[in-house]
Order: structure tokens, then C-alpha cells, then sequence
């Protein structure tokens, strides 16, 4: 590691800690040339879950975006906000776990996670954000949505 006072890089560790439950070691450095101390951190650096859009692109997955479509879904239901953020968790995950081996998910599959943990939260807002997801072409398709969900809770 470079020494920020005089450049070299020859120094030792002094001292290790580990930090944020394991997901971060500290160091305590000398310079052997000059006898500065400074301190360093070590971190895991993963990819980023990337989502492929249904043209191709690819963006960062983002968490809030998630969050943010899920609200809307449940505006106004009575659905605590705790058990909306363990829904955003376990979409989340769901997520991860779909995309481990290539750190990709397409919109489908994560939209296909949303709507089965919907499903299972809430009905209404499992067909709200169907509404959107879905892109119905007409009030006949919109409907029929509505009765296989009336359908399943029978």
C-alpha cells in the first residue's frame, strides 16, 4: 500500500479489525520508509444484480425503484409498512438468488417475483400493479385477471 506521506510502498500492519459485522477489515499501517501511520480498509467489491430491460439495455438494479412500485401498488391498503419493507426484502432476495450465476435478471422475471409475493400480500394490489405490469390491451383482459384471482379465492 502506498504511504500518503512520502509515497513508498513498503509499510507493515500493525494492527487488524475487523468492522461492520465482518464486511469490513481495518488496518492499522507504518510506513517503513518514513515511519507514517495511516489507516486502510478492505471490503468486498461485488457486481451490481443488473435488470435487462425488455430492449436489451441494462441497468443497476435499484432498490427504491422496487419500493417505490410496490407503494403504489399497496397505496392506501391496510398493509403495515413493516410488512411492506419485508416484502421489498424478500423481492429483493428473490431477486438476487434468480440472477446469481450471471448477476442478471430480465424485467419479466422480477415482475413475475412481484406479482406472485403480491399475490400472496394483498389481491388488490397484486391486480394494480398487473394493471401496469401486464400492459392489458382491453377492459375484457382486465377483467378476466380480476376473475382468476376471484376465482383462486373461492
Amino acid at each position: 500500500m502506498r504511504c500518503p506521506y512520502c509515497g513508498s510502498l513498503d509499510d507493515k500492519v500493525i494492527e487488524s479489525r475487523t468492522m461492520a459485522n465482518g464486511e469490513t477489515i481495518r488496518r492499522r499501517r507504518e510506513c517503513i520508509g518514513c515511519g507514517y501511520r495511516f489507516t486502510s480498509y478492505e471490503r468486498v467489491e461485488e457486481k451490481p444484480l443488473m435488470v435487462v430491460k425488455k430492449d436489451g439495455r441494462r441497468q443497476p438494479f435499484d432498490r427504491s425503484k422496487l419500493a417505490k412500485g410496490i407503494e403504489r401498488a399497496l397505496e392506501k391498503r391496510s398493509v403495515t409498512t413493516g410488512a411492506t419493507e419485508n416484502l421489498v426484502n424478500e423481492i429483493e432476495d428473490a431477486a438476487v438468488m434468480a440472477g446469481k450465476s450471471t448477476r442478471e435478471i430480465s424485467t419479466s422475471e422480477l415482475g413475475e417475483i412481484v406479482l406472485q409475493r403480491l399475490y400472496n400480500l394483498d389481491k388488490v394490489a397484486y391486480i394494480r400493479f398487473a394493471s401496469a405490469y401486464k400492459h392489458f390491451e382491453s377492459l375484457e383482459e382486465f377483467i378476466q385477471e380480476i376473475k382468476n384471482v376471484e376465482g383462486t379465492n373461492k
